[in-house]
């Protein structure tokens, strides 16, 4: 099968190519190069053996990604590809929803012209909003999202429920993700953020490389067994792997909605990542606690148990496999 992969150089898409390649697909990538590099493509290639076919296009060109259309028979897509800073969407809305809206649209008008029903997106924990409990399960349904960000995840949603019902011979996944976190064992591919990250494995990463003094932790005070912020951090090889689960149940069931949420289905603090980032990679991390971050809640983790029981996925690694694989990457970019 032939896949196409919006985003496929970026953290998360080029995880996935890998563990796309490794099970025998096809893979084409179309990135426009906004938050990734180009050289990820032959580090894809040291991994596996094989290069993926690359075109550097911007899915706000729908020309052009017609071409690719036109130029490759494609059997189904995954889609990466968009803007995903908070603090950004939140100073530069405007851009976030057309970025991550009309390039959506633009690709779904070119899937249904040239007959390509079945898609898989990237999707977030954020579209729950905030539903009062910590444990989120895709019963809840999506809530009041809190930022442009989350508001263009929710909205795409929106957009392939509505085009399902519409036309209920397409095969759309949304898959909700959590906090991916960690790198390729091999420390040849994962997470590169400009500038100051908005991301905590990534600001740990600056701090132990020595580019940032201290990280900063946002409050102390919240309900947790630490009094810091408790998340779910899945590493991101476990999601590349879910994603090709997702796909072959988009193969092998045929038409549907499908929504999976994909988490460790375990909350840990910012202490807890940053204590065991420290005793795993023998580095002590500075830190300041500073002022709460609005809308930040206490804790939520995942119920990826609907995963588990339909595709037979299951997350695997450990917070310690997850700081390793951090570190071991970022060493190797010195």
């Amino acid at each position: 099968m032939r896949v196409l992969v919006t985003g496929g150089l970026g953290f998360i898409g080029s995880h996935t190519v890998v563990e796309l390649i490794q099970n025998g697909y096809d893979v084409i990538i179309i990135d426009n190069l906004y938050n990734s590099e180009l050289d990820v493509k032959d580090k894809i290639k040291d991994i596996t053996g094989i290069e993926p076919k690359v075109y550097i296009k911007d899915l706000l060109d729908k020309k052009e990604i017609e071409n690719i259309f036109k130029e490759n028979k494609i059997d189904e897509v995954i889609h990466f590809a968009g803007y995903k800073a908070v603090g950004e969407s939140c100073k530069e809305p405007l851009k976030y929803y057309n970025n991550n809206l009309v390039g959506t649209i633009n690709l779904l008008d070119i899937m249904k012209k040239y007959n390509v029903k079945k898609i898989i997106f990237s999707s977030s924990a954020t579209v729950y909003g905030n539903p009062g409990v910590p444990k989120y399960s895709e019963s809840l349904g999506r809530g009041k999202t809190t930022n442009p960000y989350g508001n263009t995840k929710s909205m795409i949603e929106q957009i392939l429920e509505d085009l399902y019902k519409s036309d209920n011979i397409w095969s759309i996944g949304l898959l909700r993700y959590f906090n991916p976190i960690g790198a390729h064992e091999s420390g040849l591919i994962g997470e590169k953020p400009v500038g100051i990250p908005n991301n905590l494995m990534p600001y740990i990463l600056k701090v132990a490389s020595g580019e940032l003094e201290y990280l900063r932790v946002f409050g102390n005070d919240y309900n947790t067994h630490d009094g810091t912020g408790v998340r779910d951090y899945i590493h991101v090889v476990d999601l590349g792997k879910g994603h090709v689960k997702a796909l072959e149940k988009l193969e092998k069931s045929g038409p549907g909605l499908y929504i999976y949420n994909f988490g460790s289905e375990k909350g840990y603090s910012v202490l807890d990542l940053v204590k065991t980032f420290e005793k795993v990679n023998n580095i002590n991390i500075n830190y300041k606690i500073v002022e709460r971050r609005p809308g930040d809640l206490d804790e939520y983790y995942a119920d990826s148990s609907k995963a588990e029981k339909e595709l037979g996925w299951k997350a695997e690694k450990t917070l310690e496999d997850m700081c390793r694989d951090s570190w071991n990457f970022m060493k190797k970019q010195k």
